[in-house]
């Protein structure tokens, strides 16, 4: 396993650890515990696995593990659907080559602008690679930002008048893009276009910093925003080109 991909997968089981207590899995509290959590032997026993084996797991050591024991390990966990996914990625440690940011095709930039509701087409670093006259009039500013901080972190977290824009809902919003965002970050990193990112709204937002090392992952799909107090619901489409391209659409109930 790649040593940036094991560190991935070491750090995510470490922070799942840490969030659940004896309690929580049926084990009968204990004293004296000098960290957070689980202990190592105990999620161990659980995954039915050698502590040692856990233990270089956790510490991003070159290993492989199987696939039943990544599903022990995500029931031993207590992981959801979409940490279980993200577990099995981790553990498929995929090489992927150095991050260049994207261009929306052709024909999907044709297709935003025609369109007389907000969409918007983001990239794998959550780039904002088009966007027609409708998406920037509701997420007011965005056109002002220069174009290599056209992203929706960097909009959400650093920009004040995102907060504005998503009023009362801005904080479940931008902790959620922040799930969605680690999760690509895992498969990614450290690849300097996605830790440059990382360490600049680590920098700028305390919000982000809290959140961040919650390590939660989340996906995407469709939802309902608020915006400018008022509901609108949003699906998501890959691209043909390329399926890492989503395409947003905004339609307002």
């Amino acid at each position: 396993m790649p040593e940036s991909t094991g560190r991935a997968l070491g750090d995510f089981l470490r922070s799942r650890r840490e969030r659940l207590t004896p309690e929580a899995v049926g084990l009968p509290p204990r004293p004296r515990r000098r960290a957070p959590g689980l202990r190592r032997e105990e999620v161990a026993e659980r995954a039915g696995i050698g502590i040692d084996w856990y233990v270089r797991l956790e510490q991003g050591r070159a290993v492989t593990p199987s696939l039943t024991t990544i599903d022990a390990l995500a029931a031993a966990l207590c992981l959801d659907e979409t940490e279980h996914a993200h577990l099995r990625t981790l553990a498929r440690h995929p090489t992927r080559p150095a991050f260049t940011r994207e261009q929306a095709p052709e024909g999907t930039a044709r297709l935003v602008h025609s369109l007389d509701r907000p969409a918007y087409v983001t990239g794998r670093r959550w780039d904002i690679l088009t966007a027609n006259t409708a998406a920037t009039a509701l997420f007011t500013g965005l056109d002002r930002l220069p174009a290599d901080d056209r992203n929706v972190l960097v909009y959400l977290l650093l920009t004040p008048m995102a907060r504005e824009v998503f009023g009362e809902t801005w904080a479940a919003q931008a902790r959620h893009t922040t799930a969605q965002f680690r999760a690509a970050y895992d498969l990614q990193a450290p690849d300097a276009a996605f830790t440059t990112l990382a360490d600049r709204l680590r920098h700028g937002s305390p919000e982000f910093r809290r959140w961040w090392k919650e390590h939660d992952v989340a996906s995407g799909g469709a939802g309902r925003k608020m915006l400018h107090g008022h509901a609108y619901d949003y699906a998501t489409f890959q691209t043909n080109e390329d399926p890492a391209l989503r395409l947003t659409v905004c339609t307002p109930r």
